[in-house]
């Protein structure tokens, strides 16, 4: 089992309130408190669980920088009130940042019994292999 720190735990906990505001707010047609909450819990917690320095060095590394740009312009253009032009920006930025990890986390549900078999449906699997293994896609 994995132990956590008790900042590391606090961060989990923001973050996982952070992705509920944010689809809760996606859900009531694009709420700016809502998604605006959301986006602030979801930075606080991820800035909790992996520490403020390597926060600050994933975010800023000269290679993701027009991601970066574009994750915290959305959250930006959302705190400033226009919900879907942020959202956008922010998801788009969102798939840039972590773009590298897709293939681990694609390799991790297929092992899942229920869902590695729906990814390895005809239609879907086309996709996911595709999105797995390049980095071009984005």
């Amino acid at each position: 089992m994995i132990s956590l720190t008790d900042s590391q735990k606090i961060g989990m906990g923001l973050t996982g309130f952070g992705v509920f505001f944010l689809f809760f707010g996606m859900i009531l047609f694009f709420d700016k408190a809502l998604l605006a909450i959301g986006n602030i819990l979801f930075v606080a917690g991820l800035s909790f669980v992996i520490g403020l320095e390597r926060t600050f060095r994933f975010f800023f590394q000269k290679h993701k920088m027009k991601a970066t740009s574009f994750f915290l312009g959305g959250v930006l253009i959302v705190l400033i009130g226009w919900p879907i032009v942020g959202v956008v920006l922010e998801v788009y930025g969102f798939f840039l940042l972590f773009r590298g990890f897709f293939p681990v986390a694609v390799g991790f549900i297929r092992r899942i019994p229920i869902l590695g078999s729906l990814l390895n449906l005809p239609f879907i699997s086309g996709f996911v292999d595709k999105v797995g293994e390049s980095n071009t896609m984005f």
